[in-house]
């Protein structure tokens, strides 16, 4: 009896999952489990297998404490370092300013001293003249000089920066050295308008308390106007004794006064002036002689 054919059995194959889903549940455990949560996972997981905290060595525990010594002993000994010094100190800067005392005693005697001198050089002078007919001559050689302290009508002027100094006038620098600065007075500027004041019938001169004298020059250092080597700030305040009303008109009708007005004009600087009732004017600090001699009778014969 024939059978029929036995079939081989068929075998089902498992169906593999959809890659699509696959990608969407890896993109929501990255949403849910954000890098900050798996940091502090394995930071607890540090602390629980005991690798974090502090050394657990002997070892390790010896060297930390050495370092917390050694900083101690960096911080103890600075500390007495700095108390022992501090006595030191105070008592060097409390010689310095006794020295400074001192010194400023001894310049305010040496000052002392050259006003009796000068006091006593014009009385002699004036005792001199006397034998000659001719009293008044000495206190007119002192006036000259600038040797004394003199007071009478006369003029004040105020030179200042323009007030935009940096950019000054219509920006267009005057040529020099020193001073690019097109608002800015300058040493040549100031010696115009003192030569144009001399020139207009001052008899004395002083530029913000600095008495001019034959022997008196203005200059620049850098930015600065050095009168007889003496930096002066702005404003400049000029005062000259003269015939006040005058001694203005003459002025600004001189060639240096139409100057002056011009670097007011282009330039932006500042300038004021007015006659005055009573000005006064200090002495020269000093008036050293180290070329000149006089004529004696030897001389003239």
């Amino acid at each position: 009896m024939c059978g029929m054919p036995q079939q081989p059995p068929i075998r089902s194959t498992p169906t593999r999952p959809s890659r699509p889903d696959a990608s969407m549940s890896l993109l929501t455990n990255v949403m849910d489990h954000s890098l900050d949560d798996g940091y502090a996972e394995a930071s607890a997981r540090k602390k629980a297998a005991g690798d974090g905290g502090l050394p657990k060595t002997l070892r390790a525990r010896l060297g930390l404490a050495l370092g917390l010594v050694l900083a101690a002993l960096v911080v103890t000994v600075g500390a007495a370092q700095a108390r022992v010094a501090a006595p030191v100190v105070a008592k060097e800067r409390e010689e310095l300013i006794d020295r400074i005392d001192r010194e400023t005693d001894t310049a305010d005697k040496l000052e002392e001293s050259v006003d009796q001198l000068r006091d006593d050089v014009g009385t002699r002078q004036r005792e001199a003249l006397k034998h000659t007919g001719d009293s008044g001559q000495a206190d007119l050689v002192g006036i000259l000089s600038g040797a004394v302290e003199v007071h009478g009508p006369g003029v004040k002027l105020v030179v200042n920066d323009a007030k935009e100094a940096s950019t000054g006038g219509d920006g267009n620098p005057r040529e020099t050295s020193g001073f690019s600065d097109t608002g800015r007075v300058r040493d040549r500027d100031m010696q115009r308008v003192v030569n144009g004041l001399w020139e207009s019938g001052a008899e004395a001169i002083s530029i913000n308390g600095q008495r001019l004298t034959a022997l008196s020059a203005i200059r620049a250092a850098g930015d600065a106007i050095l009168v007889d080597n003496k930096p002066l700030v702005p404003p400049y305040t000029v005062l000259a004794v003269g015939d006040g009303q005058r001694l203005s008109t003459r002025f600004q009708g001189s060639a240096d006064g139409l100057y002056l007005h011009a670097l007011q004009e282009n330039y932006g600087i500042r300038t004021a002036i007015s006659a005055e009732d009573d000005l006064r004017l200090p002495a020269a600090p000093s008036v050293i002689v180290r070329t000149a001699e006089p004529r004696t009778e030897k001389g003239t014969s």
